[in-house]
């Protein structure tokens, strides 16, 4: 595969990262397609729902009752709403459309809004799993990407809202340390680029590997 074949996300270079032999079997074979759970159904159905209430004003359902007080905190910062919104950049960190067949990477902002006058931004990531581990690396990439398509902003605050356990996680960046954050970016991919290139895609043991759909790897327990 070559180099500007490969499309990366937050989520697909942390399971690169996680372990490449999965990667290469999930993600790239496909020989282990994804199987909903009902945590990833419960999900999608939070989102859902406050995509809708923010965006159509539809009330959210009472079984989620319990999140609205901080659904509307976030939705009554100043600013343009975007909810769900998509955005690529290409490997010369132009922006382009989700989609564009010569994306380099991508992602999703749960909601994101541009407060043009302040030339600021702020990026919510809704969470309904456990906040023991949370990961700020993806509001540093989603950061990143709003500089990207969003010349004018100068500042990203962002935040991973874990709804279930009211608590949250918060970064910020101004746009004259994205350079530096792009960088730390591309040394991490090159990895991903290698081992496209040399089909040479390694496992990784660890606590998980009793979880991993890959059962014919030597490191499953299920083997």
């Amino acid at each position: 595969m070559s180099e500007a074949n490969i499309t990366w996300s937050h989520s697909g270079l942390k399971d690169f990262e996680g372990c490449a032999r999965r990667y290469h079997e999930v993600k790239v074979l496909k020989n282990y397609p994804f199987q909903e759970t009902t945590h990833t159904i419960y999900g999608k159905d939070v989102h859902k729902a406050i995509e809708d209430y923010g965006k159509l004003g539809t009330p959210i359902p009472e079984k989620y009752a319990q999140f609205k007080p901080v659904v509307d905190a976030v939705l009554n910062k100043p600013g343009r709403k975007l909810f769900e919104h998509e955005m690529g950049v290409t490997r010369d960190l132009q922006p382009c459309g989700f989609n564009d067949p010569n994306r380099w990477v991508r992602g999703i902002a749960d909601l994101l809004i541009i407060d043009d006058d302040n030339l600021s931004a702020k990026v919510v990531d809704w969470k309904t799993g456990n906040n023991k581990y949370p990961d700020k690396d993806q509001l540093v990439l989603m950061s990143l990407m709003v500089f990207t398509h969003f010349p004018h902003i100068r500042q990203v605050k962002s935040a991973l809202f874990f709804l279930v356990k009211e608590s949250m996680t918060t970064h910020a960046m101004l746009r004259g340390e994205a350079e530096e954050a792009w960088w730390r970016y591309r040394e991490r991919v090159a990895k991903l680029e290698a081992a496209h290139a040399t089909d040479v895609w390694n496992p990784s043991q660890s606590p998980l590997c009793g979880w991993c759909p890959v059962a014919t790897c030597t490191f499953n327990p299920k083997h």
